[in-house]
């Protein structure tokens, strides 16, 4: 059998903080002298051992991780079918896919036009990858008046996406703001029915669909764009091609490398 033992410099702190643990309980049965030692030893100590607060950071950390990771969890499990197979969404690639990843986006979201490239390339690398694309409009009215045309778009494509998507790489990957006007004159380049994309963001199908994804967010706890929604897991941020792709096959298989 292995012991820890604690190293003998760790006892004072040791000892203090278990004092301190136990204050609550007790709280009138240290004399002012008695508090003051303590805070004294325990201040003393962490200047002398500064990488203590490193470790302690560290340890917060990797315990916040896993409790937001068991709420992600959570959340996936509950909201399953909206998230993957909801009729507001957009797909692209193999529907039929052993992997399904959702990205939410805003089309004003800086770091949503870099990563456009990472989901493009999976789709063209992966042949079993179905991605999921999902509005979630949250920099401003220009973002949400964008999403709104992209939702009428998306109510007019019969293609399987495809013209979705070249909407989508002309709006997300065109220079400055996205706002309605913009978002109409790409659709338009693209050679969409005007009229009908007039008459469809009146609907309730366009205020439904936005709706669903920030009832979705919500859920999830995505406080940010671009957020990726995978089986078993939420990768927030553009962490580039080959994170995305170390997902991808742990939902595959299990591990980055399959």
């Amino acid at each position: 059998m292995k012991l820890n033992l604690m190293p003998l410099a760790a006892l004072p702190l040791a000892i203090a903080l278990a004092a301190f643990a136990a204050a609550p309980a007790r709280a009138q049965s240290f004399a002012p002298d008695q508090k003051s030692e303590i805070e004294k030893i325990v201040r003393e100590y962490l200047l002398s051992h500064p990488e203590l607060l490193q470790e302690a950071m560290a340890e917060l950390d990797r315990r916040q991780n896993a409790a937001d990771a068991e709420k992600h969890l959570a959340a996936i499990k509950n909201n399953a079918t909206a998230i993957f197979s909801s009729p507001r969404q957009v797909n692209l690639g193999n529907l039929q896919g052993d992997v399904v990843m959702v990205e939410f986006f805003d089309y004003n979201c800086a770091f949503c036009k870099r990563a456009m490239s990472d989901m493009l390339d999976l789709l063209k690398s992966d042949s079993k990858l179905k991605v999921v694309l999902k509005e979630f409009p949250v920099l401003g009215e220009g973002s949400v008046a964008a999403a709104q045309v992209a939702v009428a778009v998306r109510m007019q494509d019969r293609t399987g996406g495809k013209r979705y998507l070249d909407f989508h790489q002309k709006l997300l990957g065109g220079r400055g703001a996205a706002d309605k006007a913009r978002a109409l004159a790409v659709a338009k380049e693209v050679g969409f029915d005007m009229a009908r994309i007039d008459k469809d963001l009146q609907s309730e199908e366009v205020k439904q669909t936005l709706e669903e994804s920030f009832k979705l967010a919500e859920g999830l706890g995505l406080n940010g764009t671009p957020s990726y929604v995978f089986p078993s897991e939420v990768v927030v941020g553009a962490v580039g091609l080959p994170a995305l792709k170390g997902r991808v096959n742990v939902a595959r298989c299990g591990k980055e490398n399959c």
